[in-house]
């Protein structure tokens, strides 16, 4: 089976999976029809970049199960709605319960989508994420291959802290780059969606 395949875990449908999305049915289906798809446009990536920063210091599944919260408490994170977001709607927001009622998050997420508004001047926040893209890659072949943060990723959090953006850290950076497809970390075996790896051309 080799070292990658011992470390994965083969699920009732035969497919193999890292740990972290073997078992749990939310996690299990968020990698399956989502991780490591690219995303281009603004809202998706703003969204992913919001929901990133508000996983600091918490597990994934947690964000993940207030997903739809989120996208109802922040506007479906269209970025023009959330930059006009003033004081009353981070007061709401800091009553909803469907959501991580943290201000210092509340308020990094308002500022970061008026940073992304005036992004678009020079190519949008989409563009600029996807700039940091490695131009080669070497795809893990085992778990202790897979870093928690790049020379990429670290550039990406300067850059985005130069435009006026919050709790964007490198290893932040770095979960949000596996995320959105721009590098692929599926260990060799395991279960990737048709489109996963695209993003980087075949390995």
């Amino acid at each position: 089976m080799g070292l990658a395949g011992a470390e994965l875990v083969v699920g009732s449908d035969g497919r193999a999976r890292p740990p972290w999305a073997a078992t749990d049915p939310l996690l299990r289906d968020y990698y399956d029809t989502e991780w490591g798809l690219p995303v281009t446009d603004e809202r998706g990536v703003f969204e992913r970049l919001s929901l990133e920063a508000f996983q600091a210091g918490l597990s994934w599944r947690t964000i993940l199960a207030r997903r739809p919260g989120f996208r109802a408490a922040f506007a479906d994170f269209e970025v023009d709605a959330v930059a006009a977001f003033d004081e009353s709607d981070v007061a709401r927001l800091l009553a909803d319960e469907r959501i991580i009622r943290q201000r210092r998050k509340i308020e990094a997420t308002v500022r970061n989508a008026r940073a992304a508004a005036a992004m678009r001047d020079t190519g949008g926040l989409a563009a600029f994420v996807w700039s940091f893209r490695p131009s080669t890659w070497d795809a893990p072949l085992a778990l202790h291959d897979i870093p928690t943060q790049t020379a990429e990723s670290r550039a990406l959090a300067d850059g985005l802290r130069a435009q006026g953006f919050s709790f964007v850290g490198p290893t932040t950076m770095f979960a949000l780059m596996e995320a959105i497809g721009i590098v692929d970390t599926h260990l060799p075996g395991a279960h990737r969606p048709v489109a996963a790896g695209e993003a980087l051309g075949p390995r």
